[in-house]
């Protein structure tokens, strides 16, 4: 990786952090939520923007974190770092579970079967509304929020703990997916979205790769979603119903699809659209969605991609 990318991605982490020292408490904490989703969309875009897999399933693997910690801090007594434990192993078993059957099928038929998944997945979630809570959805105590870890007192209550955990795991998922597209099975998943049947004539093993694939995925948006959990103390359906699957999609595009900001530039820049438009209207959507066209026109391959395209080569 060239020496201007490395200097790219250590500014951006540089730059978050030295934010909340000016930033309004306000602008704290939608960049907080922001960095949580965006580690939703980095784990998105291995499987979507690398390996070429459309998904329209991940809303499942982000309520399995959402409601592994929840129920984890609530009806099973766990600790936050235990809860945290649990939501990945749980992110690990389902996308791997899920995985092993959506894979079989590819192209529309991928999409179609991974949003079947996703549905049962939301489905599931209201018949079991005695403990999920249904749309009124679980509010984690205050109380619960607070841990000891390797010897440090912590609690998530403090915005300014919260700012800073989300932007230290933000910084360990972008160089985890640094580090995956860098590598040998980086290289295999970019071959497998360009010519899946060459690939596979030149002796690689596609559908172990694609699965390689699926599980992180599905395990950075498990992790997001005990990180929106833990953090902003809930866990209700809406997260898992299908617009949460759109999302991380919309994200993806917006900033720039296979490239690693891109998913964090996209939702950034999506929060901030909406924020911007509901202080004027309240048709917020319709104003996003034409300056979705917008962009989509002047930036065919999201933002980053496209400069990648035309004045950044070098951008991974």
């Amino acid at each position: 990786m060239s020496g201007k990318a490395v200097l790219l991605h250590a500014g951006v982490i540089a730059a978050l952090f030295l934010l909340q020292f000016t930033a309004s408490d306000y602008v704290v904490l939608m960049l907080t939520r922001i960095m949580v989703l965006s580690i939703y969309a980095v784990g998105y875009n291995i499987l979507f923007g690398y390996a070429g897999l459309l998904s329209l399933g991940h809303a499942m693997f982000f309520a399995a974190g959402l409601y592994a910690a929840a129920l984890g801090v609530t009806r099973l007594g766990l600790g936050v770092p235990e809860a945290f434990a649990v939501a990945i192993l749980t992110g690990i078993a389902v996308s791997f579970l899920i995985g092993l059957v959506a894979l079989r099928a590819s192209g529309v038929a991928f999409m179609i079967v991974t949003l079947m998944f996703a549905q049962a997945a939301f489905l599931t979630v209201l018949y079991f509304g005695e403990y999920t809570r249904g749309d009124e959805g679980i509010v984690i105590p205050d109380t619960l929020r607070a841990f000891s870890f390797m010897g440090f007192e912590a609690d998530l209550t403090n915005p300014v703990l919260r700012y800073n955990l989300a932007l230290a795991f933000l910084a360990a998922a972008i160089a985890l997916c640094l580090a995956v597209v860098r590598s040998r099975i980086g290289h295999v998943l970019v071959a497998i979205r360009e010519n899946e049947s060459r690939t596979a004539m030149l002796g690689y093993d596609v559908a172990r790769y694609k699965l390689i694939a699926f599980v992180l995925s599905g395990s950075f948006a498990a992790f997001a979603g005990a990180c929106y959990a833990l953090m902003f103390a809930y866990a209700g359906s809406s997260l898992a119903s299908i617009q949460y699957s759109i999302h991380p999609l919309l994200w993806t595009l917006l900033g720039g699809a296979a490239t690693v900001l891109g998913p964090v530039l996209g939702t950034a820049l999506m929060f901030f659209l909406v924020d911007f438009a509901s202080g004027f209207t309240t048709a917020s959507l319709l104003f996003v969605g034409v300056a979705l066209i917008l962009l989509v026109l002047f930036f065919p391959k999201g933002i980053l991609g496209t400069l990648r395209q035309r004045v950044m080569p070098w951008l991974p």
